[in-house]
């Protein structure tokens, strides 16, 4: 079986336990968590796309020579790409931490159903 559908496979599998924790859960960090494993499923898949096999890391040495380097390399879009999106979730998953930590002095609770003045 291929590394990219298995990556693929899990990254979606990541995606979808996310999902389920965003929706089902009802305590604030445990939501804060499901978008986490969401956040990281995404990563794992857009790594599984730009896998191709057979092909090296896109750094060239004296592995990987200049001439050659389109046809032994992978894209190194998508890999940018991710570690751009790490760097993103990252953020935004402190920021939440701190909601949360904000939500948890005002109101004592980090029960989302306790705030029914945040419902529009």
């Amino acid at each position: 079986m291929d590394y990219g559908f298995i990556a693929l496979i899990a990254g979606f599998a990541l995606i979808l336990l996310g999902v389920w924790g965003i929706l089902t859960q009802k305590n604030i960090i445990k939501i804060i968590i499901g978008f986490s494993v969401f956040d990281t499923g995404l990563h794992v898949v857009m790594v599984g796309l730009g896998f191709i096999k057979g092909r090296t890391a896109p750094i060239i040495g004296e592995s990987v020579s200049a001439y050659n380097a389109v046809n032994t390399v992978v894209d190194p879009v998508p890999q940018a790409l991710v570690l751009t999106a790490i760097v993103i979730g990252l953020g935004v998953t402190a920021l939440m931490l701190a909601y949360a930590v904000k939500l948890q002095g005002h109101g004592k609770s980090l029960d989302i159903s306790s705030y029914e003045d945040l419902k529009w």
